[in-house]
């Protein structure tokens, strides 16, 4: 009955953490160039039980031969084991501003890669981002909403002097006569990507090789993939089942007390 417990707890925390998840990927619904992350459950390891017996032997001694039977297998418990972010590219909308830039993916050399933005954190560290809602600080550099310098394909901060400044489909920045190309960033798997919060990655992404074609829309903002919609479904599911292993805890812990008050009271 023990083990019992631990498995429906584990159970009721892993819901927690998925609820935790959905409401997370749903408050950030608007966010731009956000990706929606997905709760991995996994199974703590099998157990294969046996039915334990004995065979008598058509001996003068009836001797016993142990036996075991399989019954099959079992699972103690669930739990969350990592969460993954969907990164399918969002829908594009338009904003008419000349700090929104959109990165549209084109052809992809493998179904796991995707592009990202440049930039800088606050510790001067590479990141990359799909979030194209700029704004150009007091000193006229191009940064993201929290402050981070939009990086150019040679790793430098990029001088933009204003708001007055184009951006080419194959990512050419122009402005007082001065060109820079943005800097993007190709991860050939996405999955070893890990969010940092601020819509930022860390991981490993290099150039964009021969084959990979994309396209900057200036005036434009990738979406949210987020499905609210779905989310709300699957929050319902997750409370559901939370209910359930909910009731059964109750029901261990009333048979927990019975064992403790009427048998050993009988006793």
């Amino acid at each position: 009955m023990l083990r019992g417990f631990h498995t429906v707890a584990s159970g009721m925390y892993a819901q927690q953490r998925r609820q935790e998840t959905l409401a997370n990927n749903i408050t950030n619904a608007q966010t731009p160039g956000y990706k929606a992350d997905d709760a991995a459950l996994r199974a703590f390891p099998e157990m294969l039980t046996y039915h334990m017996g004995s065979q008598t032997l058509p001996t003068t001694r009836q001797f016993k031969l142990p036996i075991q039977q399989p019954i099959g297998s079992f699972n103690t418990g669930v739990y969350v084991q990592e969460t993954i972010p969907n990164h399918q590219q969002g829908d594009i909308r338009e904003t008419n501003l000349s700090t929104d830039l959109a990165l549209v993916n084109g052809t992809l050399l493998d179904e796991t890669g995707s592009l990202f933005f440049t930039v800088q954190n606050e510790a001067g560290d590479v990141r990359y981002t799909r979030n194209g809602n700029f704004t150009v600080d007091q000193a006229g550099f191009l940064t993201t909403s929290e402050g981070y310098y939009v990086l150019d394909n040679n790793g430098n901060s990029i001088q933009t002097g204003g708001m007055d400044f184009s951006v080419s489909e194959n990512g050419v920045l122009e402005a007082n006569g001065i060109a820079a190309q943005l800097g993007v960033a190709y991860a050939a798997n996405v999955n070893e990507l890990v969010k940092e919060g601020n819509d930022l990655f860390q991981g490993d992404a290099g150039e964009v090789p021969a084959g990979t074609t994309f396209s900057i829309q200036q005036g434009a903002l990738e979406r949210s993939n987020v499905d609210s919609l779905q989310m709300m479904t699957e929050m319902m599911e997750s409370y559901r089942l939370f209910e359930t292993n909910q009731r059964v805890l109750k029901a261990y812990d009333e048979s927990m007390g019975k064992a403790v008050s009427d048998i050993g009271r009988i006793g």
